[in-house]
């Protein structure tokens, strides 16, 4: 590995709660961070796949609407899979951004990141755009596949409300409108299919799996 730095999510973090405590208004900021103590506390047990499990396969539609199949790529590549909420969370584009500074490392390490969301090809695209994102981001119609790695769950009312107070229509961005998002985690699947890390920052969805956790993960094999 490279004397590049490695961005520290919690660090930047701590930025991103000072941001959104003076951006957005006060009764909406305390109403997210309600939710994802209510949400991380509800929910404990969050993977459902451990390392040493086979990984299943799948094809979804990438942000220009071609299909991505998961074992087509671990024929040449280590896969890095990693779940998102959506573009509207900045949790979410907080630790994009930062896997793609570290997508360097990644490819040097033999592997490729693909993200996955229940978002629609368009609102993918979208977050590709917007984090300037050089790897897959992948729609999820109905959490098929996300079901199979970690925990999906609805999305809170309160949070759905104070969303479309501040002019977000949840339901535009996913594929269904069942309101149903993934609980973030991360793995690594070996080219065997195998998987040989499953981390997530818990049910408490501002927390997420480092940079850093992925490039030392890496490395070990």
């Amino acid at each position: 590995m490279n004397t590049q730095v490695i961005p520290s999510y919690k660090e930047g973090l701590k930025e991103l709660k000072e941001k959104l405590s003076h951006t957005l208004p006060s009764d909406v900021f305390e109403v997210l961070n309600s939710d994802a103590e209510r949400i991380g506390e509800e929910h404990t047990s969050i993977l459902k796949l451990q390392v040493g499990d086979k990984a299943p396969n799948f094809t979804l539609l990438n942000a220009l609407n071609e299909r991505v199949n998961l074992y087509r790529l671990l024929e040449t590549k280590r896969v890095v899979l990693t779940f998102y909420r959506g573009t509207w969370c900045p949790y979410c584009n907080l630790i994009l951004s930062q896997y793609q500074t570290v997508l360097p490392e990644i490819e040097k390490e033999g592997a490729i990141l693909v993200a996955i969301s229940p978002q629609t090809p368009d609102a993918s695209f979208s977050t590709k755009d917007k984090n300037a994102l050089q790897f897959e981001v992948l729609s999820d119609n109905g959490n098929i596949v996300s079901k199979e790695f970690t925990t999906v769950h609805k999305n809170p009312e309160d949070s759905l409300e104070k969303m479309a107070d501040l002019g977000h229509d949840y339901d535009c961005y996913n594929c269904d409108e069942k309101s149903e998002i993934p609980i973030p985690a991360t793995f690594i699947i070996e080219k065997d299919s195998i998987i040989s890390f499953a981390k997530t920052g818990g049910g408490d969805y501002r927390n997420r799996v480092e940079p850093y956790d992925i490039i030392n993960a890496l490395n070990k094999k």
